[in-house]
């Protein structure tokens, strides 16, 4: 098998259609066909299923692209190393919204100190976004307060946060010294998305203690919770360092809930088979020292 046939597989995968596939790499479509079929016999799997004139990606079709992908990456990064040895550098970096809105901002110009020309690209998104973009190598690595899914990714935690479960200062249960979780349960959530790092730590907590949660709100954006906290529609549970502020300023109150632990890592993520150049690991330095500087 070629890297051709590789890259033909990517690309049928990402377009879920052999003729786009083919379109876009300037192919007959029965060529991109043919390549698909020689992939399998040659491996002797079935690498999609064809129901109704659609493509339906196998479980040993996910295995494969998941070192298609990486093989086909490695190859255009080499080629982009050996033709343009002189040329400035740069790479990939995504972000959790936490990450990217607490961390991420000083971590680029501490590095930029360092590699002043070296372009530094950064994607804030929901930690399941970044793991997708990961595993389909258009990030190089990330930082992230949520849950690895994938085995194909290596997790290096570098440092600690905590969710904090605010309320407003005028909300009775805070007369009390501490929640107790059946009565905490029943109370109207404020959350975020469901493919929010945030979330499913919550859900996860709430669920070792037998309550699932149903959020009256959910939303992308931790300042829209907030402020429907403060305007008393309901509990939130959000990222200790978005909301310190807030509660500083008296606008919002941290509860304290029976046997609710909270507490999480901080990790930088990366594929297993991912290259880190000596700038790369100059760059995870930076992340380590910049975290850690900024919990002082």
């Amino acid at each position: 098998m070629t890297l051709r046939h590789l890259k033909i597989f990517v690309n049928v995968c990402d377009e879920n259609n052999m003729t786009r596939a083919a379109e876009k790499l300037y192919m007959a479509q029965p060529a991109v066909s043919c390549a698909i079929h020689e992939l399998e016999e040659y491996y002797g799997i079935t690498l999609f299923d064809r129901i109704s004139h659609k493509l339906y990606i196998t479980e040993q079709g996910k295995t494969f692209l998941g070192y298609a992908r990486h093989i086909t990456a490695l190859f255009d990064e080499m080629e982009k190393q050996v033709k343009n040895a002189d040329a400035l550098g740069g790479f990939r970096v995504g972000a959790s919204n936490t990450v990217g809105t607490v961390y991420m901002p000083s971590i680029i110009a501490e590095f930029k100190r360092l590699y002043n020309d070296f372009i530094v690209s950064v994607c804030v998104n929901n930690s399941d976004t970044i793991e997708e973009m990961l595993l389909k190598n258009e990030l190089d690595f990330a930082i992230i307060e949520g849950i690895v899914h994938s085995d194909n990714i290596i997790c290096r935690p570098i440092s600690f946060d905590r969710l904090a479960v605010v309320c407003r200062p005028d909300n009775p249960l805070l007369k009390e010294p501490f929640i107790d979780i059946e009565r905490f349960a029943s109370e109207p959530f404020l959350l975020r998305e469901r493919s929010s790092g945030t979330r499913e730590m919550f859900e996860n907590a709430m669920a070792m203690l037998g309550y699932t949660v149903k959020p009256l709100w959910e939303s992308t954006n931790t300042e829209a919770l907030i402020m429907a906290v403060i305007n008393n529609l309901g509990i939130s549970v959000l990222p200790y360092v978005l909301v310190k502020q807030y509660i500083k300023l008296g606008q919002v109150s941290e509860l304290t809930v029976e046997k609710l632990r909270l507490d999480r890592q901080l990790c930088i993520i990366y594929h297993k088979n991912k290259f880190l150049s000596p700038v790369m690991r100059d760059f995870l330095m930076t992340c380590e020292k910049s975290i850690d500087h900024l919990h002082e």
